[in-house]
């Protein structure tokens, strides 16, 4: 499968002042198998160490943070030479190995020859249990799970991904019904390469379910392991709870849907430990649809999304048929489903900060807005072809200074206030 962001990979290989790098992401969104391959295309060699599961590792690393010694004894380890610019170094799971992650600033001043690359599954986490970090000594690249467009490629439609780059809105709107095929398998499958392989090589809907409860399963092991006792509880009812805050009319996170009288007091510390996890998205009010969006920043309305649309469907055990032919869960679940495509869609992007926005004094709400070339762009999100009831049109009537985008299922449009985009054609 081809990962887009393996074209970042390969920036940080030229870079004059090349780093460390830190990939970073939620589990099994295809670190490893992404820095294997990265290392099998450009480079001569690949040194690859499991650091959870090699106490060598750890150990090569317990005393001296000595680079020459080091290598030697990685070298001894798997039995050949690691080269400078020609072998690519892997350590995997390096959140187990808190020391290999510090030696980075080390490599970074002592040895910038060395083209290294380490993955992390719960880093966010060790990182907040206190563990030293090579602040300003390594690169990081976040990845996420795989995206539309992704998808496609997988699917084996360069062609139709080649339309989308090129923003050929004639092509697209022509090919509507293809891409809107794909995007309902897009919907049930999601992004989580397991499940996208398992689609690609046509080995049926069930199985493809079947592969993301392992994954929603494994993730609950990962709250056993990881969490303490106490946090353990809350922490499974913020996720299992998920389908029950997006499915609803306003999908603002409400304590009170965990349980009756839920406070943020009691849940605040669950819903940060799923964000550094990466598992969860976590979406700010902003008070104000202005320049600078951060300065108005509500940090105590938010929303929550899942980092996946597969996953979110299996947890909800939305049936394959509600997706694939019929309009019934897009109706049914009033397009917080959409609005988890979006938002997945966007952040794949890395389109930086992202809010949405609600008015102090009405039901005014504006589905996300994100800074854009210096400029603030209001989303509309539609789940149908139906958009008469339109937030959008209304607020960008009044505030003439700004021009907005709504994606929905209709075709591209140019309007006046804004643009409408297909759901497929996310910029």
């Amino acid at each position: 499968m081809e990962r887009l962001i393996m074209s970042k990979l390969k920036e940080w290989k030229d870079k004059k002042n090349r780093k460390p790098l830190i990939l970073n992401g939620a589990r099994q969104v295809g670190k490893t198998w992404l820095l294997k391959e990265f290392g099998k295309r450009y480079y001569e060699d690949v040194a690859y160490f499991m650091c959870d599961k090699d106490e060598e590792i750890k150990q090569i690393f317990s005393s001296s943070f000595d680079v020459n010694r080091i290598l030697m004894q990685l070298s001894a380890r798997i039995g050949k030479d690691i080269r400078p610019e020609k072998t690519l170094i892997i350590f995997d799971e390096i959140q187990s190995a808190p020391r290999v992650l510090e030696g980075l600033k080390f490599f970074c001043e002592d040895a910038p020859e060395y083209h290294i690359a380490v993955a992390g599954s719960l880093l966010g986490i060790s990182l907040h249990q206190g563990n030293s970090f090579p602040v300003g000594k390594v690169d990081m690249i976040r990845i996420y799970p795989m995206n539309y467009e992704e998808f496609l490629l997988a699917m084996g439609q360069e062609k139709l991904v080649d339309i989308l780059t090129a923003k050929d809105y004639a092509s697209i709107n022509a090919l509507k019904d293809t891409y809107e095929k794909y995007l309902r398998q897009y919907y049930y499958v999601g992004g989580m390469p397991a499940a996208v392989l398992a689609h690609s090589n046509n080995e049926g809907l069930e199985e493809v379910r079947n592969i993301q409860q392992q994954i929603l399963f494994d993730y609950a092991r990962d709250f056993s392991k990881h969490v303490s006792r106490t946090d353990v509880p809350r922490v499974n009812m913020v996720w299992q709870g998920m389908p029950a805050q997006l499915f609803k009319e306003n999908k603002k996170f409400i304590y009170g849907v965990l349980k009756d009288g839920g406070r943020a007091k009691e849940f605040e510390t669950a819903i940060q430990w799923l964000v550094d996890a990466g598992l969860v998205y976590k979406i700010n009010r902003c008070k104000a649809v202005k320049m600078p969006l951060k300065a108005y920043e509500d940090f105590s309305a938010f929303k929550l999304f899942m980092c996946d649309c597969g996953l979110l469907g299996a947890m909800a055990e939305i049936p394959a048929s509600q997706m694939l032919v019929s309009d019934e869960a897009i109706k049914e679940y009033k397009g917080g489903f959409t609005e988890q495509y979006v938002l997945q869609q966007m952040v794949s992007r890395d389109r930086g900060s992202i809010y949405y926005f609600s008015a102090d004094n009405s039901r005014l709400e504006i589905d996300f807005v994100v800074q854009k070339d210096g400029k603030v762009v209001p989303i509309e999100v539609k789940a149908e072809g139906n958009v008469r009831a339109n937030s959008l049109s209304e607020y960008l009537k009044n505030n003439a200074d700004l021009h907005g985008t709504r994606y929905s299922m209709l075709p591209y449009i140019e309007q006046e206030h804004f643009n409408n985009l297909p759901l497929w054609a996310i910029e």
